[in-house]
């Protein structure tokens, strides 16, 4: 599952083309979350064109011999959006519908309407893993080898479901999940440790019996699948798997970077442009 230079790159380029997708998607509807979105790109591209198994083709709820891949934090839906279009889910034209009125591409993703690429609704913040959880323990029940990946945000550790389903995974030896917290310190409000401090969040997961990885390079493409090909050597061993990932909001657009104004803000014309400007375009876009 290691990946050469020349996949890196291309994965690379993959994640800038997602990029361009979540800017011009957010300003053309004027509202939307590209903060978090564009930090998370290099994530989405990295398990749907390098690590899972899934078949974009023949999409189905229950997904038999393959990967399934969860959104808690769903206020991030253009990336994933962009992702599943560019994975071959659905026409990338869609995208220009993104959370407007009658569009299945909606703010938070929901099944609404059949949307290929999507098995939960999500949004409201701490249900996730739970959802998560159930899907890989049915796996192991089902005897079936495939791996569940899940994303939650960083602000969303402050609910308190996600340490019931944190406890939950790890008594019942969930170890085909392999969960990632979008570990950027920024939420809606402000700085994550100015809100709630999440103190250590690695103590915390391994007190409860996880096995827990620190990648602190979350927008580097090598990285990532370096921790990813890691996290899935662990699968097997009686452990669920958390990843904490740092990425940063709103990477990597120079005005974005450093700040959680972007949380849910849409650029306007100029910055748009100036935007676009900073991410080659490598698929062609929509």
């Amino acid at each position: 599952m290691s990946a050469s230079n020349e996949e890196i790159k291309k994965l690379e380029e993959v994640a800038s083309q997602v990029r361009r997708d979540i800017v011009r998607m957010v300003h053309g509807v004027g509202n939307g979350h590209p903060g978090g979105a564009l930090g998370c790109a290099d994530y989405f591209v990295a398990l749907y064109f390098h690590f899972m198994k899934h078949d974009p083709k023949n999409f189905t709820m229950d997904a038999k011999g393959e990967d399934l891949c969860f959104l808690s934090n769903g206020h991030i839906s253009a990336v994933w959006y962009s992702t599943l279009a560019r994975a071959g889910y659905f026409d990338i034209k869609e995208l220009a519908t993104h959370r407007k009125i009658d569009s299945r591409l909606q703010g938070h993703p929901t099944p609404h309407e059949g949307l290929e690429g999507i098995r939960m609704a999500s949004g409201s913040l701490g249900q996730g893993l739970s959802n998560a959880v159930g899907a890989a323990q049915t796996k192991k029940l089902n005897q079936d080898s495939g791996v569940t990946y899940i994303l939650m945000g960083d602000g969303e550790q402050q609910e308190g479901q996600v340490w019931e389903a944190a406890m939950y995974a790890a008594h019942h030896k969930v170890d085909n999940l392999i969960a990632t917290i979008d570990y950027n310190g920024a939420q809606i409000d402000g700085p994550v440790d100015d809100v709630m401090g999440l103190l250590d969040l690695k103590a915390k997961y391994e007190s409860f019996g996880w096995t827990v990885l620190s990648l602190k390079e979350g927008n580097d493409m090598g990285k990532i699948v370096e921790t990813y090909e890691e996290a899935n050597k662990l699968v097997g061993q009686r452990k669920p798997i958390m990843v904490l990932m740092e990425a940063e909001m709103g990477y990597p657009i120079d005005f974005m970077v450093g700040t959680h104004k972007w949380h849910g803000v849409a650029p306007n014309d100029e910055q748009k442009d100036s935007a676009l400007a900073q991410l080659q375009e490598t698929l062609g876009d929509y």
